[in-house]
């Protein structure tokens, strides 16, 4: 018999994905009629002025090794884009294309922390963030959020508590996955502050930056950093431009480090293929009406189905302010995990289990509701009814 203890401990320890248990679990069952909500993407397809760029790309041969930190017209395009949205001039020079956010995230973890180093972050969290920590042999520490009918609230006295000697990066994920958690300026000018005080680094993932439904952007670190400050701002094209399957990202933060990432993209992925790098331009050169109208529609339906599980009055849940997900609880629920598997069986609706999300998410359920607004309404009819019969 194979022995796994044969691999290495941090290997073998990595946690299974609540969330893939579930979709396996539906899977299996050959479901008909079934509304997935349980993973974080929209249901449209990429758009065909995104894909007829790398087709393009792939006719003319672009098929060889590339710019290890990215070719040079999507570095500018970055650059122009993180511009327009947070003031400018941005430099090319601060922007390194990966394979994906999650590559973003792994590689700003190799780049600041180590084995016996810590990490914190915010939780109820996306749980790749602290698997990728543990892979590399580093502590993720949680800080967990509060929540009140108000919505979800930072306690900064219990995140500086948190700082010890072995802390090497804060990562802050705003608006939140899958919370909704959105920090405004001065809640984030607090964190940058207690970073610079205790020495460490910062991840910010805002990935979900434009999903932010009181008008405009979430307010972000670019707003308050200053030079010098140690920040590695990870993103993606999976979300605003329906991208999820490409598996592009990019990591922004200070020139100097140039050598350090493109050392690290080349020991890990070599670089991003060149035909998808060239649909990513594309994305940002005209995908500006495509991102608004997601964001349009995924604003109508949070306020969907945030009503109609409010008005069964067994659900706590605050509409969140950013991102695309509902985050809740159902009265007389302990198992979520259990009760995903349930739901998918009698309801025909598929959400996260709170277990998914570590040790403050557990007695929560997600729904990702960034879908056709005819499927919101009728999954939350469904659990709502679910919720009136089983609970």
């Amino acid at each position: 018999m194979t022995d796994i203890t044969r691999l290495r401990r941090e290997a073998v320890a990595a946690p299974e994905s609540g969330i893939v248990a579930v979709i396996n679990h539906a899977r299996a069952g050959g479901l008909d009629g079934l509304i997935p909500l349980w993973a974080g993407e929209g249901d449209l397809a990429t758009p065909d002025f995104i894909s007829e760029a790398a087709a393009e790309s792939l006719r003319s041969g672009e098929t060889f090794y590339t710019w290890q930190r990215g070719v040079p017209e999507l570095r500018q395009a970055l650059a122009d884009y993180t511009a327009r949205l947070y003031g400018g001039p941005a430099d090319p020079n601060r922007f390194f294309v990966t394979g994906s956010g999650m590559q973003a995230i792994q590689i700003s973890l190799i780049a600041l922390a180590g084995a016996g180093d810590e990490v914190v972050y915010l939780g109820p969290a996306w749980p790749n963030f602290a698997a990728a920590a543990g892979l590399i042999g580093a502590n993720p520490r949680e800080v967990a959020l509060d929540w009140t009918e108000a919505g979800w609230h930072l306690d900064l006295d219990r995140l500086q508590a948190a700082i010890g000697p072995k802390t090497r990066a804060i990562f802050v994920n705003t608006p939140g996955n899958p919370t909704g958690w959105t920090a405004d300026r001065e809640t984030l000018a607090a964190i940058l502050a207690i970073a610079r005080k205790a020495g460490v680094g910062i991840i910010a993932d805002e990935i979900y930056n434009r999903f932010y439904y009181a008008g405009g952007r979430a307010a972000s670190f670019h707003d308050v950093m200053e030079e010098g400050d140690l920040i590695f701002f990870v993103n993606s094209f999976s979300k605003n431009w329906a991208m999820t399957g490409w598996r592009v990202g990019w990591i922004e933060t200070d020139p100097a480090f140039g050598q350090v990432i493109e050392n690290l993209i080349q020991y890990s992925t070599s670089g991003v293929a060149a035909f998808m790098q060239r649909g990513a331009i594309a994305a940002i050169e005209k995908g500006e009406d495509f991102v608004e109208s997601q964001i349009a529609r995924a604003h109508q339906a949070r306020d969907i189905f945030a009503k109609r599980l409010i008005a069964t009055n067994r659900v706590q849940m605050t509409p969140p302010d950013g991102a695309f997900y509902a985050f809740f609880a159902i009265d007389g629920l302990a198992d979520t995990r259990e009760a995903a598997f349930r739901i998918v069986d009698e309801a025909r609706v598929g959400l996260a289990p709170g277990t998914a999300f570590g040790p403050a998410g557990p007695r929560f359920m997600r729904a990702c509701f960034h879908r056709r607004l005819d499927e919101v309404e009728m999954a939350a009819d469904r659990l709502a009814d679910w919720i009136a019969k089983a609970v």
